[in-house]
């Protein structure tokens, strides 16, 4: 029975409430979303319960969560306050980060405006890694992103790509990634090579779509002036004032990754992307994005950074799915997983 008493000391000893309160009525409203949803994504991520009284909240729970849910909730009310609007996807990416780093500031990250797109929806980096990323690509001219899928590695350097060509600081856009199969064959599609290599490049027009509507990025395609091609197509080319985008780079073979970075010509910037856990070159054949990290780490000049489940800007289940099929490898070796820089 002691013992029993002991253990319920230790927990309570454990717990703790914290109190906010909040000076702006309808900014409160924001902060809690609508039906408080903000507030149950918060409950459910962090096991606290929040308790909201008038404008003031009270969160109470495990002292460890409850101190992180009062970072979290304070400083999502400063980023309302510079006008920037909550939604559902930003509380679960505060949650994220600040649970990685207790130090981070999301003013810091989210109100980094890279593009406003056609839709007239802001693309701000979501993430300690994505902010990184943004910062590399303005200050670096070859910058490597790599990660699993959804992490924004490509997005991000696409809206990077098109708000720097509206400010005329480069000619053109290029968007390229290699046409390797995964799972059926180049040669049994219809059509001639273009029309082969299409659903290849398919990504890179809806993402470009999702930026700059449709009848305009159909002239800047005629025009030249955004040209997606695949890999092959720019061998023995110069790219002089260009932003060049490399897709799929996991999939280049160490010969078509040299043949990539040495198409840089004066005043261009290159942004290569890639998964080295989806490869899907033959059996045997050594990727060219593995080799270029092992190569390329020490030159000055060239960044890496590299993105981790944590960084996914999708759906939430995403980022478990990951995280569970990671686990699920049988014999995956330490030195093909990459740490963040």
């Amino acid at each position: 029975m002691k013992e029993q008493e002991l253990e319920t000391r230790r927990l309570d000893s454990a717990r703790e409430t914290s109190h906010l309160e909040f000076s702006d009525p309808k900014l409160f409203r924001d902060l809690l979303g609508n039906h408080d949803e903000h507030v149950k994504i918060i409950q459910r991520s962090l096991s606290v319960k929040i308790r909201i009284r008038g404008s003031n909240m009270e969160i109470e729970g495990d002292a460890v969560e409850v101190d992180l849910a009062t970072k979290i909730l304070k400083q999502l009310y400063g980023l309302l306050e510079k006008g920037y609007p909550v939604y559902g996807s930003d509380v679960d990416y505060a949650i994220r980060i600040l649970s990685g780093d207790g130090r981070a500031n999301l003013q810091d990250i989210f109100l980094d405006t890279i593009y406003i797109s056609s839709h007239k929806r802001v693309i701000t980096p979501k993430s300690v890694a994505q902010k990184a990323y943004i910062e590399a690509i303005r200050r670096y001219d070859i910058v490597f992103g790599i990660g699993p899928a959804g992490t924004g590695k490509t997005y991000l350097a696409m809206a990077m790509a098109v708000a720097e060509l509206m400010k005329n600081n480069y000619v053109r856009i290029i968007l390229t990634r290699p046409a390797v199969e995964a799972g059926e064959k180049l040669g049994f599609l219809p059509g001639d090579l273009a029309e082969k290599v299409n659903p290849y490049l398919r990504p890179l027009y809806d993402a470009l779509h999702d930026m700059v509507d449709f009848d305009r990025a159909h002239k800047l395609v005629e025009r030249g002036t955004i040209e997606v091609a695949p890999l092959a197509f720019m061998r023995g080319r110069t790219l002089n004032d260009s932003f060049v985008i490399l897709d799929e780079a996991q999939n280049t073979t160490p010969e078509q990754m040299k043949m990539f970075l040495t198409r840089l010509g004066y005043g261009s910037k290159a942004v290569i992307t890639g998964d080295v856990t989806q490869i899907d070159l033959p059996a045997g054949k050594p990727s060219g994005l593995k080799e270029a990290w092992r190569i390329l780490k020490a030159v000055e000049g060239i960044r890496f950074i590299t993105f981790t489940e944590r960084d996914v800007a999708r759906h939430r289940l995403v980022q478990e799915i990951i995280t569970a099929y990671e686990q699920d490898e049988p014999g995956t070796e330490a030195k093909d997983k990459y740490q963040p820089q």
